[in-house]
């Protein structure tokens, strides 16, 4: 049995560490309090007794579990990133534990009344009776994805002290700055020498995912001229005027507030305007292939009709695709995605297989070679003041970890 105890003190441990990343920074990583976390993670590796525990110059945290059976078995890699988003801030959190959870409100901040509420976040009422972690209302938690970080080393440290758990040869991955978009940029997949992997990066219990977006990012930058509004007439050129057209040229309903499931996007998510020049800032999210090259096109063609509505290049349009859906790349070893299933059912967890709208470490990997499905870790309401987990769907995530290795080195000694 997992002590629940040393899980919720080992999970504190790492979100009381602040490690939020920057955008707008060229460094790997990209803050450099990231490394208090990361050199915390070594030293704790180390003495749960992994070995080749390593890290490089970017913050890139490796380590193996060595086989303890005598037959072949594939290679398998668990991986997480430390970073927290830069979309709230990860200063000075200060975890909340709520003991068996009674279904009702919780006041995070009495002060400032902010409150948890199920009325608005009915998931909350899945999890009464349970113990809950959340934030004082102040901060994010930071569970995405250091839920990943704690069922990762709780699962390595678990197989080690219970030796009759059969396994072969497992892989241990720690990365910076997934939540900008570069957390696999500089891993190292050779060296990590995994057949294949999970990151455990999914939100609620039995989330198994091998879908997710295509994507892209946009900046949209419309020229204007400035003059004195006094004498402005026939001379000045408003560039915010044009930037609202451009925004309500594109399909109003195709935004993330109005869609789910298989359906993309266009969003906004930043502006920046003067009457000389704005600059839009959108990401562009589509499962189908297909369908996110006509996104692009879409975005192209309003941009060039406008510039030949107006004569000259009032806009200037620039797109660079961000990661690919890693379907194509794990369909074909699919079985990857049943282990983890099997291990799911194995431990009475229905698994809830679906596209994630979003990315992962692993769509990037599966690109590089590492196929990399998605496995739940167990957090709500990221990257915001309301994000909470539940201990036990931690611990949850912890068995699955240990089971799909189990698994693994059965269906190799039986095939």
């Amino acid at each position: 049995m997992l002590d629940k105890q040393h899980i919720i003190d080992r999970f504190v441990s790492y979100v009381t560490v602040d490690t939020e990343s920057d955008p707008n920074s060229k460094t790997t990583p990209s803050t450099e309090k990231q490394w208090d976390l990361a050199n915390q993670l070594v030293e704790e590796l180390k003495r749960i007794g992994l070995s080749d525990v390593t890290i490089d110059a970017n913050a890139y945290i490796m380590a193996t579990l060595p086989s303890n059976v005598e037959h072949d078995v594939p290679t398998i890699g668990f991986i997480s990133h430390f970073d927290t988003s830069p979309d709230f801030t990860g200063t000075n959190v200060k975890p909340q534990i709520i003991d068996q959870y009674d279904g009702k409100d919780i006041i995070l901040n009495k002060d400032q009344n902010i409150i948890l509420s199920p009325s608005y976040f009915e998931d909350l009422l899945l999890y009464k009776g349970q113990t809950l972690i959340t934030t004082d209302g102040t901060t994010l938690l930071g569970a995405d994805d250091k839920a990943g970080i704690c069922e990762i080393v709780s699962a390595m440290e678990y197989l080690i002290q219970h030796p009759e758990i059969k396994h072969g040869t497992i892989k241990v991955g720690f990365t910076p700055d997934e939540e900008i978009g570069r957390g696999a940029h500089k891993f190292d997949v050779e060296t990590f020498g995994a057949d294949w992997a999970y990151t455990m990066d999914g939100s609620q219990v039995g989330e198994l995912e091998y879908e997710n977006f295509n994507a892209a990012g946009a900046t949209v930058q419309f020229h204007g001229k400035i003059v004195h509004p006094g004498y402005a007439k026939g001379k000045m050129i408003n560039s915010m005027y044009y930037a609202s057209e451009f925004i309500h040229a594109l399909p109003k309903l195709e935004v993330p507030e109005h869609t789910t499931g298989y359906e993309g996007f266009f969003h906004l998510h930043h502006m920046d305007g003067k009457v000389e020049q704005t600059t839009l800032h959108y990401i562009i999210r589509d499962h189908d292939k297909t369908k996110f090259e006509a996104r692009k096109a879409v975005m192209l063609d309003i941009a060039n009709a406008m510039n030949k509505n107006y004569g000259a290049t009032v806009v200037t349009l620039d797109i660079k695709d961000q990661y690919y859906n890693m379907k194509e790349k794990v369909e074909p070893v699919k079985h990857i995605v049943d282990i983890a299933e099997e291990a799911m059912r194995a431990l009475n967890i229905e698994p809830l297989i679906k596209p994630i709208r979003g990315g992962t470490d692993g769509s990037q990997l599966s690109y590089m070679g590492l196929p990399c499905p998605n496995i739940f870790a167990g957090g709500h309401n990221f990257h915001g003041r309301y994000e909470y987990v539940p201990v036990e769907s931690i611990m949850k995530a912890t068995e699955v970890i240990c089971k799909i290795a189990e698994i693994t080195a059965k269906k190799a000694h039986h095939s």
